[in-house]
């Protein structure tokens, strides 16, 4: 085995360990939404973007070692195969944790519109007619 052919095992082994560990940290990211933990959010998110960057530098060695002209044996096609299906799970679980996310906002915004209507009504007045009227709590008042 030929010196380049063992840096493109042992890059396509690292990526492989990446990839799982990229999927676990979505798997903990997705509960973490679900216990709106917002700093353990943040922090995993640091964490997340590292890994992201050190995957995609050591994207760009595998591709620039495969377009050397290096022929895969069967073990590193194994380990690029293998790669591939971390990869499509890596997508699956990040729009898993989209959706969660929209639904959140959802919810969010939904509780909003609920909270402005109760203040709504609890602001509702009555004009001279006797025919409700919203207005803002306090106005008109003076000491």
């Amino acid at each position: 085995m030929t010196e380049q052919a063992s840096e493109l095992k042992q890059a396509l082994s690292r990526q492989v360990e990446q990839m799982s560990s990229l999927a676990a940290l979505l798997e903990k990211e997705l509960q973490l939404i679900s216990s709106r933990d917002a700093e353990s959010l943040m922090n995993l998110l640091d964490e997340k973007t590292t890994l992201l960057t050190s995957i995609q530098a050591l994207d760009a060695s595998i591709e620039s070692a495969i377009g050397s002209e290096v022929t895969m044996s069967e073990e590193d096609e194994a380990l690029m195969a293998d790669a591939k299906k971390l990869l499509e799970d890596c997508k699956y679980r990040t729009q898993v944790n989209q959706k969660a996310v929209e639904q959140g906002q959802l919810r969010l915004t939904h509780l909003r519109n609920l909270m402005m209507e109760v203040r709504a009504k609890e602001s509702l007045t009555y004009d001279k007619k006797g025919k409700p009227k919203g207005g803002t709590l306090g106005s008109g008042v003076s000491a």
